[in-house]
């Protein structure tokens, strides 16, 4: 009988062991027979307890299990293979003369994969070996190919975090603080500072379309557009019209949100432009009350030329807040399908209002997972506070 592909390891040269437990003799030897012809490595065995200890020394690739033994039934040593995480993946076939179907459901709640009813045939046996082993191996493929990619993307997102600033800009008269997560190991949200003369800040906040690596790439891209500027940083409409020019083409068919502001300390005013991304949000102190900025924009960046970007400018006093943030933090939803919005983000501002940037920014995430529960985030999240004193 030629030998089976299954019997035969990756390497191509090691038979692949199985191990039979039956303590009917003629039982064992006829299934010896059959899988030893075929070219499997046969481990047969009368005794449970012996079959314990042999699988846990050394786990096969499958077993051959029959249910009626004397000191232990099969049930019972198949509980205590998937006990122990040296054999618990191993896939159990059950062999008995029984038909009952109370026993199969019996050795399936205990862990089996199959059963092979006496008296034997010989094509079933090899069929149900080669279908269980056949599933365990793209199992164990599926398995290692999962825990690369998560190794992958984990360090992905370790090099994402990097692009981030280290640390918060210093500036006169401005508290700031920052939030950001990913909905997987890496995402497309991004945010950064450049310091500008007069001590004046540059602050961009962006979104690339999509999640995990493809909108990484995207946001890495922006990041490094940003950092090769060579327009004026001080004009917002110059820097995103810098940012589309170059991301059209590059971007296709995805695309980037940004919002681009300059904070100017010594007027504490805020000049910014917007290319498809969410309203800044403004707390005015003097009248307690969070609200949208309306920014008029632009499409997003990557997609087409501009004609012109809109700039505008915003007077803030002490004690105001300016919120920059990324969709993902008002499209959060609940366990019940609930949206976050726009509303409990400006009440969240309203609520932290006698508190620092930091505090706020804290307390207002908290409310968020509060609000979210177990479900997890769809989508990346990057928040950024500013409160001026």
């Amino acid at each position: 009988m030629p030998t089976n592909q299954n019997s035969i390891n990756a390497a191509g040269d090691i038979p692949v062991d199985i191990l039979i437990v039956d303590d009917e003799i003629p039982n064992l030897k006829l299934l010896t027979e059959y899988l030893g012809q075929a070219g499997y490595r046969v481990r047969p065995t009368e005794r449970p307890q012996q079959a314990i200890d042999s699988a846990l020394a050394k786990p096969p690739a499958l077993i051959l299990l029959d249910v009626r033994m004397p000191e232990m039934d099969g049930f019972e040593v198949c509980r205590h293979l998937k006990q122990d995480e040296r054999t618990r993946d191993i896939p159990i076939i059950f062999v008995s003369a029984l038909q009952d179907v109370q026993d199969k459901v019996r050795g399936f709640e205990a862990g089996g994969v199959d059963y092979i009813t006496k008296p034997f045939q010989e094509p079933e046996v090899l069929a149900r070996v080669d279908t269980h082993l056949t599933i365990h191996r793209l199992r164990r493929e599926v398995r290692t190919q999962r825990d690369q990619l998560e190794h992958e993307l984990e360090t992905v997102s370790k090099l994402q975090l990097r692009l981030l600033p280290k640390t918060l800009p210093e500036i006169a008269g401005l508290d700031l603080a920052t939030y950001y997560a990913t909905s997987r190991y890496a995402g497309g949200d991004y945010y950064d500072f450049r310091e500008l003369p007069d001590g004046r800040i540059g602050i961009l906040v962006a979104d690339a379309e999509g999640h995990s690596s493809p909108a990484t790439v995207l946001m890495a891209m922006t990041c490094a557009l940003f950092y090769s500027c060579d327009g004026d940083l001080g004009d917002p409409g110059q820097v995103l019209d810098y940012l589309n020019r170059h991301l059209c083409g590059l971007a296709e068919p995805s695309f980037v949100t940004a919002l681009y502001a300059v904070y100017d300390p010594r007027h504490q005013s805020l000049r910014a432009g917007r290319a498809g991304h969410c309203y800044p949000v403004i707390y005015a102190a003097a009248s307690g009350r969070a609200r949208e900025w309306n920014l008029p924009g632009v499409m997003p960046l990557g997609i087409d030329a501009f004609s012109a970007v809109p700039v505008v400018e915003i007077q803030l006093h002490p004690g105001d807040r300016c919120l920059l943030y990324t969709d993902g933090i008002t499209e959060r939803f609940s366990h019940k399908g609930e949206c976050y919005g726009v509303a409990r983000l400006m009440a969240g501002i309203e609520k932290t209002a006698g508190v620092d940037a930091r505090k706020a920014v804290d307390a207002m995430m908290r409310d968020l997972e509060v609000f979210a529960g177990a479900r997890a985030a769809d989508d990346d999240q990057a928040f950024i506070l500013g409160v001026v004193f």
